[in-house]
């Protein structure tokens, strides 16, 4: 597939297009046509187990606010289309001041959520079948871990793990030896749960007709 062009589109002060990605749909269509290159609304709902009518539907909101284009046809039966932009960024500070923010925010996590574990079943089902080198058996790595952060630092990992990928996506450009790397980074914090009360007896077996 020929690479994009490196380019960005930025939803912290559009407020209609951030609520155009607040459908499910319309989030992995972009995706698909970002990380697979141009397709027809027939081949993605193939992919999608959607009706060709509704990736259609979807595509056409998508190019309204200018996610995606169309793409240069194969023959004149045909309509394809192909992703506007390489990246979709935000202000998270920002764009929470913007309506449907909270929903948006919620919609694309899920299916970043989704696409880990659609990667996943690909990866596993790649190295199964000899299509990567057994090199990647060693060098790929999913990991999770629980470090207590300030917000404050929690931004700054996020910027200073980009970059660094950014890095070395730039030095690894033109060798063979690279392959395509999904990358999904996460900083979710979480209360802590309240201590259990040592002085509360347990709860003893259900008898006959309670309810455990």
């Amino acid at each position: 597939m020929p690479e994009q062009p490196p380019s960005r589109i930025n939803l912290t002060h559009n407020p209609a297009a951030l609520k155009a990605l607040t459908h499910p749909l319309r989030v992995r269509l972009l995706g698909l046509l970002r990380s697979e290159g141009p397709a027809t609304a027939s081949e993605l709902a193939a992919t999608t187990g959607e009706t060709s009518a509704s990736t259609s539907y979807h595509l056409r909101v998508l190019a309204r606010h200018g996610f995606v284009s169309e793409a240069p046809a194969r023959d004149a039966r045909e309509r394809r289309w192909q992703a506007a932009h390489t990246l979709t960024t935000w202000d998270n500070e920002a764009l929470l001041d913007q309506p449907g923010a909270e929903v948006f925010l919620a919609t694309t996590r899920r299916q970043q959520v989704d696409h880990l574990g659609r990667t996943l079943d690909r990866h596993e089902a790649d190295l199964a079948a000899g299509r990567l080198d057994p090199a990647w058996r060693a060098a790929a790595h999913l990991d999770d871990y629980e470090v207590r952060l300030t917000p404050a630092s929690a931004a700054e990992l996020g910027r200073e793990f980009a970059a660094r990928a950014a890095e070395l996506a730039a030095r690894d450009a033109g060798n063979p030896e690279a392959a395509r790397v999904v990358v999904v980074t996460a900083a979710l914090p979480v209360t802590d749960r309240p201590a259990r009360d040592a002085e509360a007896p347990e709860a003893g077996p259900a008898q006959d007709g309670e309810t455990p």
